[in-house]
């Protein structure tokens, strides 16, 4: 599903391999996904740092619209634990491993493998987590961000496109998380949980970590072979 397989690139964090490769990947959006040619035409048309800048701002900051899956279902309780490793365990019994260094969960690499299945697992993959691709797209419109454009055609192949617009009005009372009032308060709290407890300590600074893991070592992707699998 190449389409899928576009949607995976141009949703995950943006690299230099990306932006060379920006030509085919254009090209292959208007063959496969012409309703997403706007988008790539405009977002390649932006340097590369300030595109880096506005995924980070749009993805990292705050938890409302992160990427990774598990996040929105589980947050931090034990059941995100074996889920990840549920998830694992299906990409290893379709004979595949992921070479990046993100976790399962992330939405981009769950897109990866999806594109590699056959159409109708493709769909009901997509169908199982439409729920939060519809929240995502929802919370992405109602901030005016060009992403919330990549999960309407993914809503659409699994046959709930109309699940954004159930969800606009639920959203519409949300406080951001965004906000650096917001980021501050989240990090006091976070702090006050630190003193008392070394292993929540050294918990967080993982997390952290994992948070800014694009600005460290952005995950490759692969286009040597000249196009989208």
């Amino acid at each position: 599903m190449t389409m899928i397989k576009l949607i995976s690139l141009l949703l995950d964090y943006p690299t230099e391999e990306l932006w060379e490769e920006q030509q085919a990947l254009i090209a292959l959006t208007a063959e496969h996904c012409p309703s997403l040619l706007t988008f790539s035409s405009d977002y390649f048309s932006a340097p590369l740092l300030d595109r880096q800048q506005e995924w980070c701002d749009t993805f990292d900051r705050g938890r409302a619209t992160s990427l990774l899956l598990f996040e929105h279902v589980h947050a931090e309780s034990r059941d995100r634990g074996q889920a990840m490793v549920d998830l694992m365990e299906q990409y290893q019994a379709a004979g595949l491993q992921p070479a990046s260094r993100e976790l399962p969960d992330y939405l981009p690499v769950y897109l990866e493998y999806l594109s590699l299945c056959e159409t109708e697992h493709c769909r009901q993959g997509l169908e199982d987590i439409a729920p939060l691709l519809a929240l995502l797209s929802a919370r992405l419109s109602q901030r005016e961000s060009p992403f919330q454009e990549l999960f309407e055609p993914l809503l659409a192949f699994c046959g709930q496109a109309n699940k954004r617009e159930m969800l606009k009005q639920t959203i519409a009372s949300e406080a951001r998380d965004d906000t650096p009032q917001a980021l501050d308060a989240l990090w006091e709290e976070e702090q006050v949980k630190f003193i008392g407890d070394p292993q929540c300590q050294q918990s967080a600074e993982q997390q952290h970590r994992q948070r800014f893991r694009h600005q460290v070592a952005p995950r490759y992707l692969d286009l040597s072979s000249g196009g989208v699998k």
